[in-house]
């Protein structure tokens, strides 16, 4: 069967994905969550974009060469990135909670909040212990913290992010691609337009919007989440 690949978000790890691994498991199709530099077990690496992709190269090639990749917030653009580079790999691509260009002049100001939060004695620990309890169920909470949180790691992430021509990678390859959504996620700016990018290849593209989910969509709904993964992975299996 087609494996699944499972690529976190930023300053989290692959403890994020535990109901969606379980889920799959339960269904018989192979399943693999990975870290990427900076995060969970390799915190003492530093992220970047070119390890990143790599990291995904590496864990399909190990799963057998071709795979369902899955990513949310910055797991979503690294996918996009290596659908790209390796379209070869890409049997299709759940790109989530990913739908703002990168390259958006707000990055700046994102940059510099994230250079100061990691600046205080903590890191930020206590205020993003806050937003997990505010704004996650206790399962999710407790899955999110597992793998530890990456605090240090926000300022690399997105200076290496914002290289990336996200609409030019996804016009790159014809794999089929969903971008998933929170209804209230504040990641869907460009949703349209990253949609008609993905088309413009022939690739089967389409926008799914999970409603009354946030940002941290597998999190907020994992049952629909992981219902909006198994629909590609069919998708997938159509193709084929």
């Amino acid at each position: 069967m087609l494996p699944v690949v499972l690529l976190h978000g930023s300053r989290t790890s692959a403890t994020m994905w535990r109901r969606q691994v379980e889920a799959l498991t339960r269904l018989d199709v192979p399943v693999v969550a990975v870290d990427l530099p900076g995060h969970g077990s390799r915190r003492d690496v530093r992220f970047g974009l070119d390890d990143a992709v790599d990291t995904v190269r590496v864990a399909v090639d190990d799963a057998g060469g071709s795979a369902l990749v899955v990513g949310l917030s910055l797991g979503g653009y690294v996918a996009i990135e290596h659908r790209a580079r390796h379209p070869e790999q890409s049997a299709g691509l759940v790109a989530a909670s990913c739908c703002t260009d990168p390259a958006t002049p707000l990055r700046a100001g994102w940059l510099h909040l994230a250079r100061w939060i990691e600046s205080w004695p903590d890191s930020g620990a206590r205020l993003n212990e806050l937003l997990v309890r505010g704004m996650l169920d206790a399962q999710s909470g407790v899955d999110l913290a597992a793998g530890g949180f990456a605090l240090d790691a926000m300022a690399d992430v997105l200076a290496a992010v914002g290289g990336i021509d996200v609409r030019a990678a996804l016009g790159a390859a014809t794999s089929p691609v969903r971008l998933v959504n929170g209804q209230w996620d504040h990641f869907r700016g460009h949703e349209r337009s990253m949609l008609a990018a993905a088309r413009s290849s022939g690739a089967d593209a389409r926008v799914v919007v999970v409603p009354h989910a946030r940002h941290l969509v597998s999190l907020d709904q994992p049952v629909a989440f992981t219902r909006a993964v198994l629909e590609a992975y069919d998708a997938v299996g159509a193709r084929a």
